[in-house]
């Protein structure tokens, strides 16, 4: 055999194991890369030998013997892992096809022969190289964090071209006698791969957008409940200044009473009293979150002049975290007050009735409200509602409740919607 062809040989050893080493996922140190470097070499003394003293017309049977396996023991030792070097193997087999089918398109282009077949791939088999590097190899070498069955579904066609290369073309002459299974068996495996492929990423894309969407709305709400809270905190805190400039409302008032001013001192009298009345933060619960939000609602409420009545006993040491409690607490009573508002507009009377308690580390919520039976529509046991911008608050507070492994459900009974959650 000639200088040329024994060439080609190497360079495609070389090129299966750098392409090898950059698929599979290893912490390269100094220690492995000579460890590498060092197992290569005795690879590569083993075709030696095979090729000049023992016989050259094997080395290609005896290839899976004295190069992938070994190679792939190496990989699996120095990543300490199993299925992925495996896999890293044979995705490089598979791109050593790449540097085989170029030369063959130069060959049949200029009419070439033999010799020419070896000399084009050694040519292109630095670019294509360089190029499968800096492009293919991280996402590659990416899907070694990915679940086994995702392993195993990316590997599944590297495996099965090894295997139909070495049977049909290495083993056996069935792929150029023409037998019509070995010519359209990977067309078949492709267009397997391509369907499953397609079925696989479009699951996968209607999953992460479901992921997107909720995590989206959530910020969103937590967001605004965080705005709230601050809100009332301000305004609270607001409410503790005047208690404690009391005295000095008292000098002003006794100053106004001592000069006869007694109408100024009526109204300076309520114009506190409404400020701080403004402020008030009534004590429903243990939870300071838990109140700013329920006080806020009353307060909608009572200024819509709609009835609501809250029985609650939550406390300050829940397992609920606060931003979660507060973006159901007030999507409910922001769709409860909605859907009372909606009653009002309509002549009807409108009352929200809630209730909240914690039992054996299970926290437990009951939503009431005024409704019009004729305007909610379920779907798979959810309300769903085709107006823009609503809705996100049940998607909120399902993804929250699910979040803690929990359950909840929404009703219609006797002109009441009913929302229960226990998480």
């Amino acid at each position: 055999m000639s200088n040329i062809y024994l060439a080609n040989l190497i360079s495609v050893g070389l090129f299966g194991m750098i392409l090898s080493t950059a698929f599979c996922d290893i912490h390269w140190t100094r220690q492995k890369a000579l460890i590498m470097a060092g197992s290569a070499a005795v690879i590569f003394l083993f075709q030696g030998i095979v090729y000049f003293w023992i016989n050259p017309d094997i080395v290609e049977y005896l290839y899976p013997v004295i190069t992938h396996f070994p190679l792939t023991v190496i990989l699996c030792v120095l990543s300490k892992k199993c299925l992925w070097p495996t896999i890293s193997v044979l995705v490089a087999y598979l791109c050593c096809q790449t540097r085989r089918w170029l030369a063959l398109l130069i060959v049949a282009v200029f009419s070439g022969d033999a010799t020419m077949q070896d000399i084009a791939e050694l040519a292109v088999t630095l670019p294509i190289l360089l190029v499968i590097l800096r492009f293919a190899a991280p996402s590659v070498r990416s899907f070694a964090r990915y679940s086994k069955s995702v392993q195993f579904q990316f590997g599944l066609v590297p495996a099965l071209y090894y295997g139909f290369d070495y049977l049909t073309c290495v083993y056996t002459n069935l792929l150029s006698k023409g037998v019509l299974a070995a010519v359209e068996f990977m067309p078949f495996v492709c267009s397997v791969a391509y369907i499953v492929f397609v079925v696989h990423a479009s699951s996968e894309g209607r999953i992460r957008g479901y992921l997107e969407q909720t995590q989206e709305i959530l910020n969103m709400q937590v967001a605004q409940a965080v705005r709230e809270i601050e809100a009332l905190r301000e305004s609270q805190q607001k409410t503790k200044e005047y208690r404690h400039d009391l005295r000095h409302h008292m000098q002003y008032l006794s100053n106004c009473i001592e000069n006869g001013q007694l109408e100024r001192a009526q109204r300076y009298i309520h114009e506190i009293y409404s400020e701080i009345e403004a402020g008030r933060v009534t004590a429903f619960c243990e939870n300071e979150a838990a109140n700013l939000i329920f006080s806020a609602f009353a307060q909608r409420a009572k200024e819509e002049d709609i009835p609501m009545q809250i029985k609650t006993g939550i406390s300050q040491n829940i397992s609920v975290c606060e931003s979660d409690l507060c973006v159901i607490l007030s999507n409910a009573l922001e769709n409860a007050l909605h859907a009372c508002q909606g009653q009002k507009e309509k002549g009807l009377p409108g009352s929200i009735e809630v209730s909240a308690y914690e039992d054996h580390g299970k926290f437990f919520l009951q939503f009431i409200n005024s409704c019009d039976e004729n305007d909610i529509t379920f779907y798979r046991g959810l309300p769903v509602t085709n107006k823009s911008g609503h809705g996100i608050g049940v998607r909120s507070i399902c993804a929250i409740v699910e979040r803690y492994n929990g359950i909840y459900s929404f009703s219609v009974k006797d002109g009441r919607f009913i929302l229960r959650t226990s998480f």
